[in-house]
């Protein structure tokens, strides 16, 4: 019970703080994780470490680790697929505060962008809408806060650990934050109806190589792709790749294509490394959403998220 204690439950003023960081800066101040406008020179940040042979930099784990994985041979399950089994923890992307580039800040690294296409890193908005996403963040309290689940593609970059679990014709993604999980068929069959919407999106694997590609369609606009507000509309559709470069470090990619709100795909890029601690198992993590009053300690009276683009 102590380590968990340790891991999960902090004390309530720890949490203001965060909450603070996320949701309120002094005197009506934009977030410190902003992205910098064009032409500001370099953006400090902590330097990247390195893993698989491959600087965890996004663009740069992305070139290296393709590269890599077209002489890797992973190991594979019983049936002959790759082996991507294990638990895993995120690299290049640092945290969920911005998929953009942006600074250091008060609590955060800084990082660079994970969108690696367009080539300069930025979500490409139609302008309508890239105008009335940067309303969100003064808006609306963010999505996390009320326990939405992490969907795809930022189940892949949330915190805490991943499993991966796999049997023929399936693989089975859990995750420690919020509980999450997924269960990809990689057999054939149809999406369900596109009348229907849910959360997690509906997902459907197959094996191209040594290469898992995920579809993922059906998705609803409830959930953030950072604390900044950037997000999708429900015309959102999803391929995912998984690819194991090194035994212990798998590359990550996400193209999403929404001509609702975007004028052409983009593609987000980062890496997954094995965790090899003995005997790690990953821990219960709950969000209780009927716990309001922290909320209101800043009396900024933000609504309540309930999808940007919904019609």
């Amino acid at each position: 019970m102590t380590h968990r204690v340790a891991r999960w439950m902090l004390p309530s003023i720890v949490v203001a703080l965060i909450v603070s960081r996320l949701e309120a800066p002094a005197f009506g101040q934009r977030p410190d994780y902003v992205s910098p406008p064009p032409g500001s020179g370099p953006t400090p940040m902590r330097p990247y470490g390195e893993s698989g042979g491959c600087s965890e930099e996004p663009a740069v784990l992305h070139r290296c680790g393709l590269e890599k994985a077209q002489t890797f041979n992973p190991p594979r399950t019983p049936d002959g697929v790759p082996d991507l089994q294990g638990f895993w923890v995120r690299i290049g992307a640092r945290n969920s505060d911005n998929i953009e580039e942006h600074p250091q800040g008060r609590e955060g690294p800084g990082g660079k962008s994970l969108i690696v296409d367009p080539r300069d890193g930025r979500i490409p908005y139609q302008p309508w809408a890239r105008a009335k996403v940067e309303t969100y963040w003064d808006t609306y309290w963010s999505p996390i806060q009320h326990c939405m689940p992490d969907t795809p593609p930022r189940q892949a970059y949330t915190n805490g650990a991943f499993e991966v679990v796999q049997t023929p014709g399936y693989v089975f993604i859990m995750a420690e934050q919020y509980g999450t999980y997924r269960v990809i068929p990689t057999s054939p069959r149809p999406h369900i109806g596109s009348n229907i919407r849910l959360y997690m999106g509906d997902s459907r694997g197959r094996w191209e190589g040594n290469t898992l590609v995920v579809d993922v369609t059906n998705v609803k606009d409830r959930m953030w792709l950072d604390h900044l507000g950037n997000t999708f509309s429900e015309s959102a559709h999803i391929v995912e790749r998984f690819t194991m470069f090194h035994q212990d470090v798998i590359h990550y990619q996400a193209t999403i294509t929404d001509p609702t709100v975007f004028t052409r795909p983009m593609t987000m890029a980062f890496g997954w490394r094995r965790n090899t601690t003995p005997g790690f198992q990953m821990l219960e993590s709950a969000c209780w959403e009927g716990v309001q009053g922290w909320l209101k300690l800043f009396g900024n009276q933000k609504a309540t998220y309930r999808g940007g683009f919904t019609k």
